[in-house]
């Protein structure tokens, strides 16, 4: 949730998010009027009980008509402080349920618009030519014995299928280079649930205007999760974390899913946009003042990822309009479809701010011992659509893939994948 000292303090600040956004400005002066009413409300009790403390001191000093007179002021008393509690109850819940709905304030230097209107920061690597036609990744992978995508959709329904020989191989050492990174850069790497409970997956912002997106096992009240963040941000739920030596850094991998409601008719052919994949998420607990140096820190880590698989790529800011519900500031590095010639994204980082942890009750103590709300960022290392880009990129003739340098020592030193005809 926003902080509601700046719902108070700044509320044009507020309308000015929710306007880039292309949401409802409106929620702010109803969130006003209702945070009057609770504050008024609690003040209202508060005052109440402290009269019906005193008056409990003074019940056993009194006798005769004075001490029936003070009973039934407090039978009174008792009445008034019950409606009261229960006027301060609905207040809270009401001011509660809306501005849970509200989303994360945005970065004042993001671009405006919705998704076409992102920003690019820079490219990174020329698109190669090819002297022949290139194969787009499904063909190669076929080619290579490594996806069936007919036996996917016969035993799970269409957007699943199975990773088969080095396409197993090739996804396995991917998230195991994502990993080696992460650990060497001081993060904890972590296999997390994909199971999670509703108040954790509502906590990261996912039952909102995306919740169509999510599985629900409703018999078992659970979500699976579409990527680690999820539980990773769960970890520390209601807990007070010691950032006295630093941001806590977490890199989970984990089976991610996802319903794709509304895209039905997009990329439906080989594994861009599919209901299961695999991912290297890293997650990060910091001091609020520390967030946006962080989210540099990600992108950069990202890169160096991107920089190891050989792809052309590029960094765009993401537009107001497209942000998640948690997002402050997204940026997403697209790496170079050639079957496709455009560009695809296969990393997205993200600063949360405070938003996700108010929700969950995750605080630090302060230089001065005070509890504060941390901030919280998520970024990808790899996926399995990072297999479209390696192979495409690296294709040769006959069909052939060449391995990236990097990744070579996590394929055992494979420098070429070939068909399985030869």
């Amino acid at each position: 949730m926003i902080d509601p000292r700046t719902l108070r303090d700044e509320p044009d600040v507020v309308r000015a998010s929710q306007r880039a956004r292309g949401e409802d400005e409106g929620v702010v002066d109803k969130l006003l009027s209702l945070d009057s009413r609770r504050r008024s409300s609690i003040a209202a009790a508060d005052k109440l009980r402290a009269e019906q403390k005193s008056l409990g001191k003074l019940i056993p000093k009194a006798q005769g008509d004075e001490r029936a007179e003070l009973l039934a002021k407090a039978k009174d008393l008792a009445a008034q402080v019950k409606t009261a509690e229960v006027e301060q109850t609905e207040a809270s819940e009401e001011f509660e349920q809306l501005h849970r709905l509200v989303p994360n304030l945005v970065h004042p230097d993001a671009p405006e618009g919705g998704e076409d209107d992102y920003v690019v920061l820079k490219h990174v690597g020329e698109p190669k030519k090819f002297d022949f036609e290139p194969k787009d990744h499904l063909e190669l992978c076929e080619g290579l014995g490594a996806l069936d995508m007919e036996r996917g959709a016969k035993v799970s329904g269409s957007r699943f299928y199975f990773l088969t020989g080095v396409g197993a191989q090739l996804q396995l050492g991917l998230l195991n280079m994502a990993i080696a990174q992460a650990t060497a850069n001081g993060f904890t790497p972590m296999i997390t649930p994909t199971l999670v409970r509703p108040e954790i997956m509502a906590g990261t912002g996912f039952l909102g205007a995306h919740s169509s997106e999510v599985y629900r096992l409703r018999d078992d009240d659970l979500y699976l999760v579409g990527t680690s963040e999820v539980p990773l941000a769960g970890y520390h739920a209601d807990e007070i974390l010691d950032l006295g030596k630093g941001a806590k850094r977490y890199a989970g991998w984990s089976s991610c899913y996802r319903r794709e409601a509304g895209s039905y008719g997009k990329d439906t052919r080989g594994i861009i946009r599919v209901h299961q994949f695999d991912k290297v998420e890293m997650f990060v607990y910091t001091r609020p003042e520390d967030a946006e140096a962080e989210h540099a820190r990600l992108l950069d880590w990202e890169e160096q990822m991107l920089a190891k698989i050989e792809v052309p790529y590029r960094v765009i800011d993401t537009a107001t309009g497209d942000l998640g519900t948690s997002a402050y500031r997204k940026f997403d590095c697209e790496a170079w479809v050639p079957s496709q010639e455009t560009y695809r994204e296969l990393t997205s980082t993200s600063n949360c701010t405070t938003f996700q942890a108010r929700r969950l009750g995750i605080r630090y103590r302060d230089d001065d011992g005070r509890p504060q709300t941390v901030a919280t960022l998520n970024g990808t290392l790899a996926t399995t659509r990072w297999i479209v880009a390696i192979l495409e990129n690296h294709q040769l003739e006959d069909g052939s893939v060449r391995v990236p340098e990097a990744l070579r020592p996590f394929l055992g030193g494979t420098e070429v994948l070939t068909p399985a005809s030869k």
